[in-house]
């Protein structure tokens, strides 16, 4: 069955018209969509609480900024750009109460509402426009004139309005200039979290450390190792990303096609694929979940001794001194 897509001509602004928007939080992704709806002309109030140092930073750039409760209470359309633990107390306390019929919930993701961290009265429209990528590059690519995808989800619909709603604010944000793809909150989700933790953040990071540590234990030197294991790694993922895997095959050499055809796959074996349902099915049976949020409850104290050890990887110092040694035409944003 193939997929539903939305584009430009199956938008409306118009549909946001005389609807008071908001955005609660304005960190990576709240900031972007926030300035790229600005720019696209839709009126908007910044929810923040009262301590908030990014309350400045909104005013500057010409917000109007209300603690979380007045944008809750003046909204009939808001986004909850907030992580996901930070979600069910903000919204218990300071949304929760304010929401009346019609009103309408937007997600950038789906992990409150699929695993009903918070349960928003079935009279409220609930939906998500997630861009499939960060913040930074949402606001680029828009300054550019382009955008890039994002997923849109139905999770309530009780005023038959809340498609138009989404479509219009994935409009408003860019995403329909790119491709914005119908899913459902439990898709997206699983989805998100598996591509993670397999691939995007915890399988590459722990390839990257592994090949690091192999070359490095073998007598190669450190500096020779980063560019190999990792420095390089953007120049192939950005080869994957314009034409594939094959097409990136077809710009390398014989050599290094030979060996990715026939190493690679004893690297990444069988076993990794049974490891990968693993993850799988603790992401769908919730275990993840329930685990992350415990770990939020518990003052997140296993969660900042990984990060700590992994700032302390020998991999990250000679990552620092290639960086201050050699001069990249492109800085990154973050």
């Amino acid at each position: 069955m193939p997929p539903i897509i939305y584009r430009e001509e199956d938008a409306n602004l118009q549909d946001l018209e005389g609807r008071t928007c908001a955005i609660i939080g304005f960190g990576n992704q709240g900031k972007a969509q926030a300035l790229n709806l600005q720019e696209s002309g839709v009126d908007l109030i910044i929810g923040l609480h009262a301590q908030s140092k990014s309350r400045a930073v909104a005013k500057k750039l010409g917000f109007e900024v209300l603690t979380t409760a007045q944008a809750a209470r003046r909204a009939d359309v808001m986004l909850l750009a907030l992580s996901d633990p930070k979600i069910p107390a903000i919204f218990n306390h300071d949304i929760a109460p304010w929401l009346t019929p019609g009103k309408t919930l937007i997600f950038a993701h789906g992990f409150a509402i699929h695993y009903q961290t918070i349960r928003p009265d079935p009279q409220i429209n609930v939906v998500m426009v997630a861009p499939k990528g960060p913040g930074d590059l949402l606001r680029r690519q828009f300054v550019q004139g382009k955008g890039i995808p994002a997923l849109l989800a139905l999770h309530e619909d009780p005023s038959k309005t809340s498609k138009k709603i989404a479509l219009a604010w994935a409009k408003g944000i860019g995403s329909t200039r790119a491709a914005v793809f119908e899913t459902t909150f439990a898709e997206e989700t699983e989805t998100d979290l598996f591509g993670e933790q397999a691939i995007l953040c915890g399988g590459l990071s722990a390839l990257i450390y592994a090949a690091f540590e192999t070359l490095v234990d073998h007598g190669y030197q450190p500096e020779i190792a980063y560019f190999e294991v990792l420095d390089e790694l953007k120049l192939t993922v950005d080869l994957i990303h314009r034409v594939g895997i094959s097409g990136m095959r077809s710009a390398i050499s014989q050599t290094a096609k030979y060996g990715d055809l026939t190493v690679g796959p004893k690297i990444i074996d069988a076993s990794v694929k049974k490891r990968m349902r693993g993850a799988l099915e603790r992401i769908r049976s919730g275990k993840f979940a329930k685990e992350w949020i415990e770990e939020e409850k518990r003052g997140l104290k296993n969660y900042h001794l990984l990060l700590a050890q992994g700032e302390k990887h020998p991999l990250e110092e000679v990552g620092k001194s290639v960086r201050r040694i050699v001069h990249y035409p492109e800085k990154s944003t973050l």
